[in-house]
């Protein structure tokens, strides 16, 4: 039986696409929100604001039935081609179990976004949907020159160009080869999912994974909690992105974050890449997540080329 993953069509001028909030609450976003629609406007596409996208709940952009409408609304409408999340935060794992995803069986859409959108990426891959590991609309600065390569390579994955990156290696790397599709996202997602029927699978996969905010006894411990429910079996490797803004704590850890990463890891031999740019930094490089790659790792670079 293939495993392959339902690819969506890629996007083409006068395609539809749907921004909406299934997080954060967005204080304070309306000019990210009208850049990311200029940005859109700017490539032909056209835009759709969620009903519910500025409203406020706490910390949450509206209540969550309201945040789950607008999700489902734009998942279901067969004229929105795509789906992009203002931002992330908290919030999405509150209203996953609430959406019915029978509609991108029959007409399926991108699903873009990172950090909290995680918890959807994981279920999209549940739902055998590719998805889309991309910047979101708060990540727009006034700028948009400061994150050029961001913004690039997120037009060339909704566009369908080819996506490959060759990034600079690291002296910590695990040197090695692998071909797997590619899972995951942010590491507290990965391991909040645990348990549910969010877990994603990762045996013959190859799992990328980045963090922010958190102290390194935190990091080291959802590792482990990945590693003894067997998170970790069966993969083909290991893509570390941006690991950003570690607290500090009164006790050091002592070592550098990507040795707690080895150390986690020291049981497997798969390969492992560190410094991909992907995540909580303005550098962050489209992903398509459900799509086979090729990795190809040593000290002195890592390439990732996505088929096509």
């Amino acid at each position: 039986m293939s495993t392959e993953l339902i690819q969506p069509d890629y996007l083409k001028a006068g395609d539809t696409v749907a921004i909406v909030a299934p997080s954060g609450i967005l204080n304070d976003k309306e000019a990210e929100i009208e850049r990311a629609k200029a940005l859109l406007e700017g490539w032909g596409l056209k835009v759709k604001i969620g009903n519910n996208i500025f409203n406020k709940a706490g910390h949450f952009a509206g209540s969550d039935s309201e945040r789950k409408s607008d999700l489902q609304q734009a998942i279901n409408d067969p004229n929105i081609s795509a789906v992009w999340s203002a931002r992330g935060g908290y919030g999405t794992v509150r209203v996953i179990d609430q959406i019915d995803y029978s509609a991108l069986k029959t007409n399926p859409k991108w699903i873009i976004g990172y950090s909290d959108i995680t918890a959807l990426h994981n279920d999209l891959n549940n739902q055998g949907i590719e998805s889309i590991h991309a910047m979101m609309c708060s990540s727009l600065p006034e700028d948009l020159t400061e994150i050029d390569s961001t913004i690039h390579s997120f037009k060339k994955a909704i566009f369908g160009e080819p996506l490959s990156y060759v990034i600079p290696g690291s002296e910590y790397n695990r040197s090695g080869d692998a071909t797997g599709a590619l899972v995951g996202g942010n590491l507290t997602l990965l391991h909040t999912m645990l348990g549910s029927r969010s877990t994603i699978n990762t045996n013959g996969k190859i799992v990328f994974f980045e963090e922010i905010g958190e102290y390194a006894y935190h990091i080291d411990r959802m590792l482990m909690s990945l590693k003894r429910a067997g998170f970790f079996n069966g993969c083909k490797g290991v893509i570390v992105g941006d690991i950003s803004k570690v607290r500090e704590n009164t006790t050091p850890w002592g070592k550098p974050i990507e040795q707690l990463v080895l150390d986690a890891l020291v049981d497997y031999d798969f390969p492992i890449a560190f410094g991909f740019p992907a995540g909580h930094e303005k550098d962050n490089r489209a992903l398509i997540l459900g799509r086979r790659i090729s990795l190809k790792v040593d000290t002195l670079k890592t390439k990732v080329v996505f088929s096509e």
